[in-house]
Formats: C-alpha cells, sequence, structure tokens
C-alpha cells in the first residue's frame, strides 16, 4: 500500500525541488567566509569555517578518534558493550566518517564484533536483549557507511526488511487512525516513540544506494509516508494530520517523544495536559518530515522552523537542559545540514553560521584525552564512548575545506 497520508500533492517535492526551495527560504546570508550551502547529499559536506583551520579541525578529530582507539575500544572491539550493539555501531560510524578505512585496525575489529550479533532473523542486536530494533537501526548506518565495495549488501538487505517488520502498521493490526500507526520503538512490541521512528526513518535512507539504484529508499517509500502520520502526532501543532488530545494544548510547532501509549514528554506536562516540546526531538521530528518529501511551505516544517528559530541555543538541550546534549548536537547539526544553507536566523534577527558555532562548542567542550563526555547521566551520556561517537557524527558535518 502506497499511503499517501492525505497530503495535497503540491507539499511534496523532489529532492532537487526540495533542496532549491529549502535553500531559498531558509538561507538568508551566504557564509561570511565563504562557505557553500549545504545540500541534501546523505553526509557532511566540507565547508569553509572561520573558527579553525583544516589542521585544527584535524587535530579535534585525531584526538577523538585516539581516546576510542587506545581507551573507548575493548579487546573484542566493543564501545561500552554492557549497553548492547549500539555504542559500538554509533562510534564505529563516526570513525568511519571521519575517514578511516575499513581496514584500519581500530574499524576492522569494531565491524568483526557488530558481525557477530547478525542474527538468522536479519536483525543486528543482541539476543535476549530489548532494543533489537533500535540496535539494528543502528547497525544499519554503521554498515552503510562500511560497504563502499558492497561487502554488507545481503546483511543489510536483511536488516532492512527485518526493521520494516517492526513498525507499527496493518501487520501489527493498526490502521491509520491509531495513535501509534507508522512508529517504531525499541523493539518489535515496543511502544513506538519519536525517536526510534526517526531512526527507522534514517535507517531506511541510509539504504538507498544512489539515485538510479531500483532499491534507494526515498520518500514515497511506503514505510517512510507511514512514518510520516506517526512522526506528525508528536509535534503540537493542531492539524488535519494530528487530532490527537495534545495537539492544541500547546500548539507552538515543537515535538515530544511520543503521542501513543498515553502520552510522554521527559521535558514534563503544562497545567492543562501538553506535552511540553523540547530541542531534540524537534530537531528530529523536522529531519524526518523533510526525509518524508514535505516541502518548506507545509504548516509542518514551518511550525518545526518556527519552533527552532525561537529556542536556537547550542548551550543546551532546550528544553531538557544538559540531558541528552551530545544526542542533540548531533541531530542539530544533521537537521541543519538537510535543511539546506550556511546560515540560519533566529526569531530575533542574528543569523547563525551554524557550522561555526557548532565546531567552536565542541571544540571547546573536548576533554585533554579526546574525550566529550556529559556531567549529566541521562541517557548514558556519562559514558565517554557515547558522547565522543555522537560528537564526532556531529562535527563531521563542520568539516573545513581543503585547499585546492
Amino acid at each position: 500500500m502506497d499511503y499517501k497520508d492525505g497530503k495535497p500533492a503540491d507539499t511534496r517535492l523532489s529532492r532537487r525541488q526540495f533542496s532549491t526551495a529549502f535553500s531559498a527560504a531558509v538561507a538568508s546570508a551566504a557564509c561570511a567566509t565563504g562557505g557553500a550551502a549545504a545540500t541534501l547529499a546523505d553526509g557532511p559536506s566540507d565547508v569553509a569555517l572561520p573558527w579553525a583551520s583544516a589542521d585544527q579541525y584535524s587535530r579535534c578529530v585525531a584526538r577523538a578518534i585516539g581516546y576510542l582507539e587506545s581507551q573507548g575500544q575493548a579487546p573484542d572491539g566493543s564501545f561500552a558493550a554492557q549497553a548492547g550493539v549500539g555504542v559500538t555501531a554509533l562510534a564505529t560510524a563516526a570513525i568511519l566518517r571521519q575517514g578511516r578505512s575499513i581496514r584500519d585496525p581500530l574499524v576492522a575489529k569494531a565491524l568483526k564484533y557488530l558481525e557477530t550479533f547478525v542474527q538468522p532473523d536479519g536483525g543486528v542486536y543482541s539476543p535476549g536483549g530489548m532494543l533489537a530494533n533500535y540496535e539494528t537501526c543502528l547497525a544499519i548506518m554503521c554498515l552503510t557507511e562500511a560497504n563502499a565495495d558492497r561487502r554488507y549488501h545481503r546483511i543489510l538487505q536483511r536488516a532492512e526488511a527485518y526493521v520494516r517488520t517492526h513498525q507499527w502498521d496493518e501487520s501489527q493490526r493498526k490502521e491509520p487512525d491509531d495513535v501509534a500507526y507508522g512508529g517504531a520503538g525499541y523493539g518489535k512490541h515496543k511502544r513506538p516513540d519519536l525517536s526510534n521512528t526517526t531512526f527507522l526513518i534514517d535507517a531506511l535512507k541510509a539504504c538507498g544506494r544512489g539515485p538510479n539504484d531500483p532499491d534507494t529508499c526515498g520518500p514515497d517509500d511506503p514505510a517512510i509516508q507511514k512514518a510520516l502520520v506517526f512522526v506528525s502526532r508528536c509535534q503540537n501543532l493542531e492539524s488535519a494530520h494530528n487530532t490527537t488530545p495534545f495537539a492544541a494544548k500547546i500548539n507552538n510547532g515543537g515535538f515530544y517523544y511520543t503521542c501513543a501509549a498515553g502520552g510522554r514528554s521527559p521535558a514534563g506536562l503544562t497545567a492543562n495536559g501538553g506535552l511540553r516540546s523540547y530541542a531534540s526531538m524537534t530537531y528530529s521530528g523536522l529531519k524526518s518530515m523533510l526525509h518524508a518529501g514535505l516541502g518548506p511551505d507545509d504548516p509542518r516544517v514551518k511550525a518545526a522552523v518556527a519552533w527552532i528559530r525561537n529556542h536556537y541555543d547550542l548551550k543546551s538541550n532546550p528544553g531538557l537542559g544538559d540531558a541528552g546534549l551530545y544526542y542533540y548536537y548531533h541531530t542539530f547539526a544533521k537537521t541543519l545540514h538537510v535543511l539546506g544553507g550556511a546560515v540560519f536566523e533566529d526569531a530575533v534577527g542574528v543569523k547563525h553560521d551554524w557550522r561555526c558555532e557548532l565546531a567552536a562548542e565542541l571544540s571547546a567542550s573536548q576533554r585533554e584525552n579526546g574525550s566529550w563526555v556529559n556531567a549529566n547521566n541521562r541517557w548514558m551520556e556519562g559514558d565517554p564512548n557515547l558522547a565522543t561517537a555522537y560528537s564526532l557524527l556531529a562535527i563531521s558535518y563542520c568539516r573545513p575545506q581543503t585547499p585546492s
């Protein structure tokens, strides 16, 4: 079934049309140093940065990878194995994103470790755990980074098929009017939430291997369109796409964790029972809508961008303070990269070269041993392996241009 969410045809744009329209709508100025606007490419683009030279960027990255190599990685190739497969997948993807080869001993050991978790059902997860969908989505995003020679092609095909079975849709006896419809959770029968639904969309998108590949998972993919239904219901915006009891209680365009199972937001409740918006989920929700093909004139996108303009910040995860800060940094970078434009203008008219600002913030908070760590251990960010993986992924979107 090719589920279209009932939205007008003119809100859904091709990738090229979307990139052009959003760059014009959001990028109000060029980077002061001549940095080029980002594109909708899956990976980061090189940009000119005034905050640091290419050598300074390289030293920052080298120190972080040096930490992971000397102190983070266990003899079996894992990172934070006590937490399952996820941290190893994130850290390995981050190292690969920074240019290390799959033949590099650090990477090769980590990939070999991940391969031991490939299951007969196609998933890549810790047996007996409760995070099978989450871990498989992260493994997909890692293994696609290592798949230039298609060595993981068959594993990725099976993993893609596996995560599709974890979406709450007709296969789970859910219909479009159910608030859980289209979402994904940590495991097959776990309540769906926006974070895991975003990971599902990212994993499906990562499975696309090029514009001419028939296997590409684009905005028209039925699973992505179903996910859009759930994503729209996690936004504080009353519309034809969101008739949940929470939609009108705050109505500020931001996003929260889940509309399912009675709804939940770690940012808490308003006096009238509304679920407070917070930044990491708002960036996640916006990115998911962009990946699902919504254009800049769609009211959902406009409202999400307006929320971000009102809450632009790199000192905190707005709505949650320092909780989940490094997850936020990665989501912030990836979303603004997809959004396009070298400059983001906030609600009071300040124009932010967001790459410069993010890179400077991460550079300043890097510890002497090369790692990052959050003093707030919520969502395991007190583990330097996880915080460093998120930081390396985030800063990859801030890579300086190399001299021609």
